[in-house]
């Protein structure tokens, strides 16, 4: 009789249950990890969407509810003694690690529960986003402790991993494992329009982001905005719903481009409406390495991005998509106005970077290279 393999045991943890990159994230992973070998178990606050998913995948959740809350003393208390607990009733051989707060008090409780590898993945700093310098040195401090406490930080692009370079004693201890993704069904172009109520003749510049300051999204809206003179069938839809949604409501309003500028709020499984888009735009201020870019580039878009983060690590300028620099509206409005004026230069700069997200952003290449960290 054959003994029977014991598997790895991997226990995710991740602060927020929707459905952003970091989720993303969490999602291929617990899914695509090879059953025979490992027993994927996440750990998050909320029952968002991407728990949601995870059921649909036979992939087991534990509920930590007080992740999900603002941070605050108390509460990073309780949340700290929740998953000191869960690790000793879960005996994981891996923890994995994502998200500012989970990734904190997680790596000190898996520190003081034993467990035997402790992995974190830096999705981006949050030391970079506009905050006074009080908080953005404390945010750097607790972010060097979290590497210091884990036995591998995993960063999503280099640019994550050149924010480190710096930091007292953790050498060796940071590597580079970019993100990867697969294709996915897309709806035909004219399906996607009319389930979106875009005209079939228009030039639509689409968006796929949560609402949040760090996607830049006021500098697409204004883009857009000098352009619609010049091109009255142009066309700006943004799928995503959070914390922003009045303030661009407003901006749309005070443009005068209800009707043209679309916030179409949360789309389940968005990416499958991308042939609606004639190019796809990400204005982020603060980037790790977008998901979405990879998403855009499955479905052969051209893509005006920002030079930010993990961002030119998949765009090369005029290569593979325009760059242009955070916060500039009229260098955005002006790449955007080009791709307009030239279909050549979308279809050359689409298939590119179709080209290089097959070749360097797989999934699978992903997945192998994070196994071995685990081992």
């Amino acid at each position: 009789m054959e003994k029977e393999v014991r598997k790895t045991k991997v226990l995710f943890v991740i602060t927020k249950s929707n459905f952003g990159g970091a989720q993303h994230y969490v999602y291929d992973l617990a899914r695509e990890l090879p059953r025979a070998e490992f027993e994927a178990v996440v750990a998050c606050g909320g029952a968002g969407v991407l728990v949601e998913k995870l059921t649909e995948a036979r992939v087991r959740t534990i509920l930590v509810p007080s992740l999900a809350r603002d941070i605050s003393i108390l509460r990073d208390v309780v949340s700290f003694f929740a998953l000191w607990k869960l690790f000793i009733i879960e005996r994981p051989y891996v923890v994995h690690l994502n998200s500012a707060k989970a990734s904190g008090l997680g790596a000190l409780a898996a520190r003081l529960a034993f467990v035997p590898r402790i992995v974190f993945t830096a999705h981006g700093w949050a030391f970079n986003e506009d905050r006074s310098l009080l908080s953005r040195m404390t945010i750097k401090l607790f972010s060097w402790l979290t590497v210091i406490l884990t036995h591998k930080t995993i960063a999503v692009s280099e640019a994550v991993k050149n924010d480190t370079q710096k930091w007292p004693f953790i050498a060796g201890k940071v590597t580079t494992i970019h993100n990867g993704t697969e294709g996915v069904a897309r709806l035909s172009r004219e399906d996607a329009r009319q389930a979106l109520s875009l005209p079939l003749d228009s030039f639509v510049v689409g968006t796929i982001a949560e609402l949040h300051p760090n996607k830049g999204l006021t500098f697409g809206i204004e883009a857009v905005a000098n352009l619609s003179e010049k091109h009255p069938n142009i066309y700006y839809i943004i799928l995503g719903d959070g914390e922003e949604k009045g303030r661009l409501d407003a901006l749309v309003e005070a443009q005068g481009l209800h009707g043209r500028v679309l916030l179409s709020g949360f789309v389940k499984d968005a990416s499958r409406y991308l042939k609606a888009f004639d190019c796809f735009v990400l204005p982020s201020v603060k980037e790790g390495l977008p998901y979405v870019i990879l998403e855009a580039g499955l479905a052969e878009l051209p893509v005006v991005a920002t030079s930010t983060g993990g961002i030119p690590e998949i765009i090369e300028d005029k290569k593979t998509g325009l760059l242009v620099p955070a916060r500039n509206i009229d260098a955005l409005a002006k790449n955007l106005d080009d791709l307009i004026a030239s279909p050549t230069l979308s279809t050359s700069l689409a298939t590119a970077l179709h080209k290089k997200v097959r070749d360097n952003f797989s999934l699978n290449g992903m997945i192998e290279r994070t196994i071995k960290i685990y081992q």
